[in-house]
């Protein structure tokens, strides 16, 4: 067996993390990390200062806003951007890499549950699992990584009773996460930590103190079938990284495997 490490990062801007995001993969080492919000047109990606580091990225990005992109140690294989009819190339890309198939998403927020874009994102969610019941089963190796915008449960946000309305934690959003999953995905991290709270992968630049007092959210994930579930040896949340200077507001989630 081998191992296999595979990491997610919404960065909040591909170009003002590059130095940070370098020295991670330095440090780490990944086989692949998934990029989101990466907010740079294709011609500005960094792609160059990745290759000079050793790295190979594929990426679709639109000026300030989106963006995703996937940064390997092995050139990805079948890139694809967006759904099957092209749509939302900046929020969607998929690969083969490893022989795994990485769907690495940016869902969209929602802005709030009055707005029409919650309906969006409920229906964005719903064509992931149109996505995979069209060319995948339960029994491939598939790895579904992103920002996906969603607390799936109490234990995943600091403050579920009042945030019980916000478009990443309300009720509907996370029964459509759930109806996702139920295609035959597993939560990565809770595979490994059922039921420990405070493991959260987001923090409001807003909030005051936010990692020392707790006020995290975890809506970035790392979802696969159960043959690579089996596999995994350790899932981990470098919140070091949302301590360094000018960081993202997101940080890195990592999952190791024995392939």
């Amino acid at each position: 067996m081998a191992p296999l490490t595979v990491a997610t990062f919404n960065a909040n801007s591909i170009r003002v993390r590059l130095s940070q995001i370098l020295d991670w993969l330095e440090r780490v080492q990944p086989d692949v990390l998934g990029v989101q919000e990466t907010k740079a047109q294709d011609d500005d990606f960094p792609r160059d200062a990745l290759a000079e580091a050793g790295w190979h990225a594929v990426f679709r990005g639109e000026k300030s806003y989106n963006g995703v992109a996937l940064i390997t140690r092995e050139p990805a294989e079948e890139v694809q951007f967006g759904f099957d009819d092209g749509s939302d190339p900046t929020r969607l890309v998929r690969a083969v890499v490893r022989g795994i198939q990485v769907i690495n998403s940016y869902v969209p927020q929602g802005k709030s549950i009055e707005h029409a874009d919650y309906q969006v994102k409920l229906a964005w969610l719903g064509r992931i699992r149109e996505l995979l019941e069209a060319h995948h089963t339960p029994q491939d190796p598939i790895l579904w990584m992103g920002d996906l915008n969603v607390a799936p449960e109490p234990i995943d946000i600091h403050d579920p009773v009042g945030l019980a309305d916000h478009v990443d934690f309300h009720i509907d959003v996370r029964e459509k996460l759930a109806e996702v999953c139920s295609w035959g995905l597993v939560d990565l991290l809770r595979h490994h930590h059922p039921d420990e709270p405070g493991h959260y992968t987001y923090w409001d630049y807003r909030a005051r103190n936010p990692i020392p007092e707790g006020k995290g959210w975890r809506i970035d994930h790392l979802m696969v079938t159960p043959p690579l579930a089996e596999r995994s040896t350790k899932v981990w949340i470098d919140v070091e990284a949302r301590l360094a200077e000018r960081p993202s507001d997101h940080t890195f989630l990592v999952g190791e495997f024995d392939l």
